[in-house]
């Protein structure tokens, strides 16, 4: 992969071209000290796969630029990087592939540049078909964009909606119908008051004595299915 890393934090910046420089998925680092920076070399002719940038700049800002970046005929993907976590909810909303938070970790990054390098050629595109989701972080805080595909199912926890996914399990602040209705047309149904499903990560439906039953997911993981869930679920699985 090419990227670009943005900071207009001289320091901020080298830690960053240092970290990407050492992944052996990257095989070029470009920097740039502003957006203005990152324009000139974005413009210059560069191939840039991704451009890893701060949100908090002087003059255009990392918003900023991301929307100006949308407007490429191939735009890069794009990853955050800030040592805050207002601007999530806008990065979520320009389609970032990730939000990292200051100090990055090796780990963090590393994650960042996979998410990086499995976007299309296409972008827009590839975004349409795998939404992503502005998740808090449970262990060490901060903020993080999953991948809808990744998600198994959700959960209703108070004022908020525990989201179990092949990464991990976090939280996110938003009520239960409407993440399913926003996802029904990718296979999220409700199986139960408290659950939401991704059905394309579900594998058996496993009957209790009380005519209830729950549904394996692809991680092992069971959710609770209510009766009168149980016939529907098995028609639309097949099973």
């Amino acid at each position: 992969m090419r990227v670009l890393a943005v900071d207009d934090e001289l320091p901020a910046l080298e830690d960053l071209v240092r970290l990407l420089e050492a992944s052996p998925a990257v095989d070029r680092v470009e920097s740039a000290a502003s957006a203005e920076e990152a324009l000139v070399a974005l413009g210059d002719g560069a191939a840039i796969d991704a451009v890893f940038l701060d949100v908090r700049m002087p003059g255009l800002g990392g918003l900023e630029l991301a929307r100006v970046l949308r407007r490429f005929e191939q735009p890069p993907a794009v990853v955050f990087v800030s040592a805050f976590d207002d601007a999530a909810v806008d990065a979520f909303e320009l389609a970032a592939v990730d939000y990292l938070r200051k100090p990055v970790s090796r780990r963090r990054l590393d994650e960042a540049i996979e998410r990086a390098s499995r976007r299309t050629p296409a972008g827009e595109t590839a975004t349409l078909e795998d939404e992503t989701l502005a998740v808090d972080v449970l262990r060490g805080g901060g903020t993080r964009l999953l991948a809808r595909s990744s998600v198994l199912y959700l959960q209703a926890h108070g004022d908020y909606v525990r989201v179990a996914s092949t990464e991990g399990r976090y939280l996110v602040r938003a009520r239960l119908s409407d993440l399913e209705e926003r996802w029904a047309a990718h296979g999220f149904v409700r199986v139960h008051r408290g659950f939401v499903v991704n059905l394309r990560r579900a594998v058996e439906v496993r009957p209790r004595l009380n005519g209830t039953a729950v549904l394996v997911m692809a991680d092992g993981g069971e959710v609770p299915i209510a009766r009168r869930q149980v016939g529907e679920l098995r028609r639309k699985l097949g099973v």
